[in-house]
């Protein structure tokens, strides 16, 4: 028995040692592609580092972090989700940076026919079903009402709205045609470039500006520091620029 719980011990410290220098990442959805080739990329600079990815919307993600979750670095898609990270102390002092710029699109399905040359176009009665991120924890979602409240449409747009989760799954509910038109971030239509087009862009009132953060509680406080550096340095932002975001 004694042998057994000795040999448990002793894995248990391989597998911690083992682990050492994983790199918990938690980033907003919007990111998705940009950074699974920036974490290969970190990896192959950093070799015997591994960097482990976890995107959803970012106030999704702010809520784990609070909750105890083990986050090194935290890339947020707006300043909202940022500040309630900081309001909670959940931030390693100092390590808060804006490192990449977005803008905000309204996308419609590749087949679609529908007029749209401005938003206000979006109020007639051809469009039935409008997708945006639910502004209550979606970035896209604060952009797009910010958007459309300073555009006057607020009161005539919200009644055909439905909500995603997260920026990826209003993209694909414009992706299946299974609404007329959707709010999604540049970089997104790119994504889905074969299903989904551009009918105009869309001015924000915010910009947006992508912050990333070291977690305070960090398990890996010198491999959060070596991600951030990595993403702000010249190679990191090539391979965001890739992807079709902008330098802050």
């Amino acid at each position: 028995m004694l042998k057994k719980i000795c040999l448990a011990a002793a894995l248990a410290s391989a597998m911690g040692g083992a682990f050492a220098a994983d790199i918990t990442v938690s980033a907003a959805a919007s990111l998705t592609n940009a950074f699974k080739e920036l974490a290969q990329a970190y990896e192959a600079a950093h070799p015997g580092d591994k960097v482990l990815l976890n995107f959803a919307a970012s106030d999704a993600l702010v809520a784990q972090i609070a909750k105890g979750a083990p986050v090194d670095v935290f890339a947020s898609a707006d300043q909202d989700a940022m500040d309630k990270a900081t309001q909670q102390q959940l931030l390693a002092a100092g390590s808060r940076k804006n490192f990449v710029s977005n803008t905000l699109v309204l996308v419609v399905p590749s087949a679609s026919t529908l007029p749209l040359k401005t938003l206000a176009d979006l109020r007639l009665p051809a469009v039935a079903r409008i997708t945006m991120g639910n502004p209550a924890g979606v970035p896209v979602g604060r952009y797009s009402k910010e958007a459309l409240e300073a555009a006057g449409l607020w009161a005539a747009v919200e009644p055909k709205l439905v909500f995603g989760t997260s920026v990826r799954q209003s993209l694909d509910y414009v992706a299946r045609g299974e609404v007329d038109a959707g709010f999604v971030y540049a970089t997104d239509a790119l994504v889905m470039k074969g299903k989904v087009k551009v009918a105009l862009p869309v001015p924000t009132t915010t910009p947006v500006l992508y912050p990333i953060a070291a977690i305070r509680t960090a398990p890996n406080a010198a491999g959060a520091s070596a991600f951030l550096a990595f993403a702000q340095a010249p190679a990191g932002q090539a391979i965001l620029a890739k992807y079709g975001f902008g330098r802050p």
